[in-house]
């Protein structure tokens, strides 16, 4: 069971209808229009038309077992400030003084390109249930400390 967002549940929604509705259709008329070429042996726009549909056909169950073995959770306000999913989590490098923002969520949700961490990723390990204040150790004994947590 994963625990998704609203937004996330939306999406994936979404990008389902485009793939049923809109790209299935047009890769099957490719395939008939290679058909209708004749010799299927050395077709590579059928040979090609077929292993498109065959990706398809994946990236669609893909979704629709993510949409089956998803719950949809609420994003409440953290009002007792700890980090858990869903949590927006503010850390501080204590050696370079940097700091860096971190969206926890679902494994199927993730993506370190929007700082969108996995629950079960080592840094969200190190940070759940942990509060404002608090210093966790990662990797090669860096220290951060938990600047906000929303």
């Amino acid at each position: 069971m994963e625990y998704i967002t609203k937004k996330y549940y939306k999406v994936l929604k979404k990008k389902l209808y485009i793939l049923e509705n809109k790209k299935k259709p047009l890769i099957l008329n490719q395939i008939k229009k290679s058909i209708e070429k004749g010799d299927l042996s050395e077709n590579y726009e059928y040979i090609s038309a077929k292993e498109s549909l065959q990706l398809l056909i994946y990236e669609i169950n893909k979704i629709k077992n993510i949409l089956l073995n998803s719950k949809i959770i609420k994003n409440k306000k953290n009002k007792n400030k700890i980090v858990k999913i869903f949590s927006k989590v503010t850390i501080q490098n204590l050696y370079t003084k940097k700091n860096i923002k971190y969206f926890i969520v679902s494994s199927t949700e993730s993506n370190i390109l929007y700082n969108k961490i996995s629950i079960n990723s080592p840094i969200s390990l190190s940070l759940i249930n942990k509060k404002e204040g608090d210093i966790i150790t990662l990797t090669n004994n860096i220290r951060y400390k938990i600047i906000k947590i929303e």
